[in-house]
């Protein structure tokens, strides 16, 4: 079927069959996006759209884009018991993401160091897998495609380019980013700890 060979493009083997069967049985439709700054996937209601939708990053390794999936269709879940009436990441929403999260730790998916801190950082869900760091960097360590540094890796004050070709400043962490001064216009923005960079030397 040409909807799971897709999926097993992105997905671990074993959860194919499982997550097609979801994207039947909710009626969702299913875009896998290309790659967004600011988000590795979402989810929308069906409100003026027929159907559910949930896009993912396409970039993604197959654990990461796994994560993901679940953490939208958590969403979905809490939108079809409470429409909008609870908080995007509340209790209800924390309770779905554990409770569908739960069903794939024992199933031989994921490598031991990562779903030690998946299993930790189900607990209590961050808003985002990016928000939690250690989450974050342990999916990191699963990238195919991972090249340079990450800006955590740098000496403060070092200069560094970023994948648009901006050059900045590492300054010093603000709680779970670092302040960085953009050496073309002089204005301080926060980075991700994880966030790619290419030193400049």
């Amino acid at each position: 079927m040409k909807e799971k060979e897709i999926l097993s493009n992105y997905l671990p083997e074993k959860v194919v069959d499982q997550v097609y069967n979801w994207i039947i049985e909710h009626g969702i439709h299913f875009k896998i996006s290309k790659s967004r700054h600011t988000k590795l996937g979402d989810y929308r209601p069906p409100v003026r759209h027929p159907n559910h939708r949930i896009t993912i990053n396409h970039d993604l390794n197959e654990y990461a884009f796994l994560i993901t999936f679940v953490h939208e269709l958590a969403h979905l879940k809490v939108y079809e018991k409470f429409k909008t009436s609870v908080s995007p990441h509340g209790k209800e929403w924390k309770n779905e993401y554990r409770s569908l999260m739960n069903g794939f730790l024992d199933g031989g998916i994921f490598p031991d160091d990562l779903k030690a801190v998946l299993s930790s950082s189900i607990v209590n869900s961050k808003a985002s897998s990016t928000s939690d760091i250690k989450l974050s960097r342990i999916l990191k360590k699963y990238d195919d495609h991972s090249s340079g540094m990450y800006l955590e890796e740098l000496e403060t004050g070092m200069v560094f380019v970023t994948g648009n070709g901006r050059q900045f400043r590492k300054g010093e962490k603000i709680r779970t980013r670092f302040k960085c001064l953009n050496l073309q216009n002089n204005r301080t923005y926060l980075f991700h700890p994880l966030s790619p960079v290419t030193p400049v030397t």
